[in-house]
C-alpha cells in the first residue's frame, strides 16, 4: 500500500507558517531580552543620580502625574506600581529611587517590598531596594532604573 503523497505546495504552506511562528516568538523574546523591563521611556541616562528633593512647592510637574507621594514610600521598603509597572524605594531617608516592576527572570510582575529586597512572587527573585541588583536568584540580571523625581511631596517619572 503506497502512502499518500502529499502535495509541495502544502508542505512549502506548512513549513511558511511554522517559520512565521518562529519568527513571532523570538521577536517577542529578544524584546523581552532588551531589559527594558516593560518600559518604553524614562529610562536614566548612564551615572544619573537618584532623585533628589525640589525646593519647587506643590505637586507634580507640568503634564507629569505624580506616580506616588513620598509619604507612601517607607524609608528602607517601598511601593509597588502596577499600572506603570514601576517599584519606587527609599533605602535611606529622603532617598527615592525607582525600577522596572517587571522580574528579570521570567517577566512576572514584582509584587511587594520588605526585608530591604524587592520580591517576585512567580519563582522567588529579589532584588536590592538600593540598586536593583539580584540578591536571589533565580533572576540573574538586575531590575532596570527608571528615572524619577520628587516635586515637593509628589514622585514624578522624569
Amino acid at each position: 500500500m503506497a502512502e499518500p503523497r502529499v502535495p509541495a505546495s502544502s508542505r512549502r504552506t506548512l513549513l511558511a507558517c511554522a517559520g512565521a511562528t518562529c519568527v513571532a516568538v523570538l521577536a517577542g523574546c529578544t524584546r523581552y531580552n532588551s531589559n527594558n523591563g516593560g518600559i518604553d521611556a524614562g529610562q536614566p541616562a548612564q551615572g544619573s543620580s537618584p532623585a533628589t528633593a525640589s525646593t519647587r512647592p506643590g505637586g507634580s510637574s507640568a503634564g507629569s502625574p505624580a506616580l506616588a507621594k513620598t509619604d507612601d514610600i517607607p524609608v528602607g521598603g517601598g511601593k509597588v506600581l502596577t499600572g506603570p509597572k514601576i517599584v519606587i524605594t527609599q533605602p535611606k531617608a529622603g532617598s527615592f529611587l525607582a525600577f522596572t516592576a517587571v522580574c528579570t527572570h521570567a517577566g512576572c510582575t514584582v509584587s511587594d517590598v520588605t526585608g530591604g529586597t524587592i520580591n517576585c512572587p512567580c519563582h522567588g527573585s529579589k532584588f536590592s531596594i538600593a540598586n536593583g541588583s539580584v540578591v536571589n536568584g533565580p533572576a540573574t540580571s538586575p531590575l532596570a532604573p527608571v528615572s524619577i523625581k520628587v516635586r515637593g511631596t509628589s514622585i514624578v517619572q522624569a
